[in-house]
């Protein structure tokens, strides 16, 4: 059977999918020897999390199981979930917002990809794209639009920090300078580099929004209000060019593909008519669990008494050990944060190679992410040329043994390699 363009670029094997693909290959490897894996976006398994989630999940499943599960729903969400949310998200910001401002979905990404379909692609005055104000950023993002070519990332400006830590920071101009652009998309706290985005530069892309009359969809999946797992909070935006997303995966189901928008009625409308057209609405049964952790307060003590100090010690722990491990002569540098799940390497050197080095530590049983892949190619410029395959992804989420023996192996690799060239 022959692919269409759109499905040429969707069944194609991204590089993602091939490092899980790998992780999956290990999984069976009888050879000896423990895999580590510092690849995975998925959150840590912290008990005090998974128990209160099984205990909601439970009672919604005792008391309405029927209701929930052995009928269809409205596509916009249960009306028990989204008038949690209004709720919630009135009381916690002083919003106004009603129902129509609120559409549950599978998932953040998913709800990104539904938003990318709407608001980009063919026009009758050409191609309006998908623009990434600001790379590194999520590397599902680039499977978001349908066309070839349909993505475009706009390269960051660098700040260099004190010791060994970096920044990067949005062109705002090189953004606006961008000729067709039918939406904008950006995680903050980013993933991979958990850089929150400042005010002023939310304030110059809701601008630039403004000017062009397209969509700012903001990911918060690392983001305030859940799992809030940054330092310097800033606060969702509500504006009429503003799409906010949000999720439940990295408060502690990520596999239940849960989350919601909250936007202008007019998008929203839009996005809940492609949900009745495509899949007709979220599943039902984790609706009401949700609706409970919401309507109890519990998701709040679970994000500021468990998650968000989880990960800020496994942060510092993880700066530790790289400042301890990796060698004083190699010019490697960390990405401040403000927040997020990961380390994201900068290794300075003409001779260091991200995709060298993924192949290398899989000879040494680790699994990192190579940092081309939260890059959208072409890389044109000269900066992107070096810069993109310089990086390396490290997440925070495994236990700190596991993450002192990679960060171990990471710097025996770094050695070899240099020692090779």
């Amino acid at each position: 059977m022959e692919l269409s363009p759109r499905g040429t670029k969707m069944g194609g094997l991204s590089g993602i999918r091939t490092i899980m693909e790998d992780i999956g290959i290990a999984a069976s490897d009888s050879s000896g020897g423990t895999w580590l894996n510092l690849s995975p976006g998925n959150p840590a398994d912290i008990s005090e999390v998974t128990d209160t989630w099984r205990g909601l999940q439970q009672e919604a499943l005792a008391a309405r199981f029927p209701e929930v599960s052995g009928r269809y729903g409205p596509s916009r969400g249960s009306e028990g979930l989204v008038d949690a949310i209004v709720r919630y998200f009135n009381r916690r910001y002083g919003w106004s917002i009603t129902p129509r401002n609120v559409l549950v979905g599978t998932g953040c990404q998913m709800l990104a990809f539904m938003a990318t379909t709407i608001f980009t692609g063919t026009y009758p005055d050409g191609p309006r794209h998908l623009v990434l104000p600001s790379v590194p950023d999520y590397t599902g993002y680039q499977g978001l639009n349908l066309e070839a070519g349909g993505i475009v990332g706009v390269a960051p400006g660098v700040e260099h920090l004190e010791g060994r830590l970096f920044r990067y920071t949005f062109d705002l101009e090189a953004v606006r300078r961008q000729p067709s652009m039918g939406m904008m998309l950006l995680s903050s706290p980013g993933n991979p580099t958990g850089r929150s985005i400042e005010p002023d530069a939310l304030a110059g892309l809701i601008q630039i929004a403004e000017e062009r009359d397209v969509p700012l969809f903001i990911d918060h999946a690392y983001g305030d209000p859940f799992p809030s797992v940054a330092q310097d909070l800033v606060e969702p935006p509500l504006h009429p060019n503003v799409i906010n997303g949000f999720t439940l995966s990295k408060a502690g189901l990520p596999g239940e593909r849960i989350g919601f928008v909250i936007g202008p009625e007019e998008a929203v409308d839009v996005l809940v008519s492609f949900t009745a057209n495509s899949h007709l609405h979220a599943p039902q049964l984790i609706q009401a669990t949700v609706e409970r952790a919401l309507n109890t307060g519990v998701i709040d003590t679970l994000t500021t008494e468990v998650v968000k100090p989880y990960y800020r010690r496994k942060r510092l722990v993880a700066e530790k050990l790289l400042h301890e491990i990796l060698p004083d002569s190699v010019d490697w540098r960390l990405h401040s944060t403000e927040g997020g799940m990961f380390c994201w390497l900068w290794i300075d050197h003409d001779w260091f190679d991200d995709l060298e080095m993924y192949e290398a530590l899989k000879r040494k049983k680790v699994f990192v992410v190579p940092g081309r892949h939260f890059f959208v190619p072409p890389f044109d410029s000269p900066f992107l040329a070096e810069h993109a395959t310089r990086c390396m992804r490290l997440s925070l989420s495994p236990d700190e043994s596991v993450l002192a023996e990679g960060i171990r192996r990471f710097a025996e690799a770094l050695e070899e390699m240099r020692a090779a060239r």
